[in-house]
């Protein structure tokens, strides 16, 4: 897995409503309770009752958002001593959950550093380029729109699931489908893994096509072990979802500047003039 850190592919405004979506993931982050205390997310019996009845209440769930099943008994936050021993205690929820709301929650919750982290860093490095084509507003409605284009395609495809999903994932994903289709031949700067992190500068179709397909493939349940804590088809959901609403703006996308100086970790000769 390549690890992009810029892009060359300069912006006119600055992209306010990118950094306030990283700003919002980060101090929601900072604010679930069990989670930025620990980088693994912590072991702590009373830190994980908490974070499982945070969790419950503004993640989106598979089955409640196709078949409206709202369950009768939800974690507390509390911790307790039952049969098998220590354990969270559940009982009956003290409010009430909108299935389609917690989809717009759930864009907002990561389980760990990492996660958070990696999401943020490809926002960063390709949202601003989608929101500064699209202008900010269209560019709130369209992360939110490919978000709940994942959530829904996601849940759609597992609606008997009760297992939680969480995070920025599947907006971003269609972030990085638009950026394919506004800018494919834009070079990235990525960190490939080879022994050590070799620089690289890579066309965007090449670094965000091959992103795509190993999403794909793990979605299948192929090549990735465990695939199941992971929604990699809401990934493939969202970033479809992008390319077809940012098709429409490709037309009248001025080209990105053409690439000069390193190209593949080595300088480019200069053509000779004719």
């Amino acid at each position: 897995m390549v690890i992009p850190v810029h892009d060359v592919n300069p912006v006119r405004r600055t992209p306010w409503v990118t950094y306030a979506l990283i700003a919002a993931n980060v101090v929601v982050f900072l604010r679930t309770p069990g989670v930025a205390g620990s980088v693994a997310g912590g072991s702590d019996l009373a830190r994980l009752c908490h974070l499982q009845a945070f969790i419950d209440h503004y993640a989106a769930v598979p089955r409640e958002l196709i078949h409206h099943q709202l369950p009768r008994l939800v974690p507390t936050g509390r911790t307790g001593v039952g049969p098998q021993g220590p354990g969270c205690v559940v009982g009956a929820p003290s409010y009430d959950k909108s299935p389609p709301l917690s989809v717009l929650t759930a864009m907002f919750l990561h389980g760990g550093w990492l996660h958070l982290l990696g999401n943020m860093l490809f926002l960063l490095i390709f949202g601003n380029n989608v929101e500064d084509r699209m202008g900010h507003v269209r560019f709130l409605v369209f992360y939110v729109v490919c978000g709940y284009a994942a959530g829904y395609g996601f849940a759609l495809l597992n609606a008997s699931s009760g297992e939680p999903l969480i995070g920025a994932s599947g907006a971003i994903a269609g972030v990085l489908g638009a950026y394919i289709v506004l800018w494919p031949t834009a070079r990235v700067w990525v960190l490939v893994p080879f022994l050590v992190f070799l620089p690289l500068r890579l066309p965007a179709w090449l670094v965000l096509g091959f992103w795509f397909v190993l999403q794909a493939v793990y979605s299948s349940g192929h090549g990735v072990s465990g695939a199941g804590t992971v929604a990699y088809a809401a990934h493939v959901v969202g970033f479809v979802a992008g390319m077809l609403l940012a098709w429409p703006l490709k037309p009248g996308t001025p080209p990105p500047p053409e690439p000069r100086g390193l190209l593949f970790g080595r300088r480019a000769r200069p053509r000779s003039a004719w």
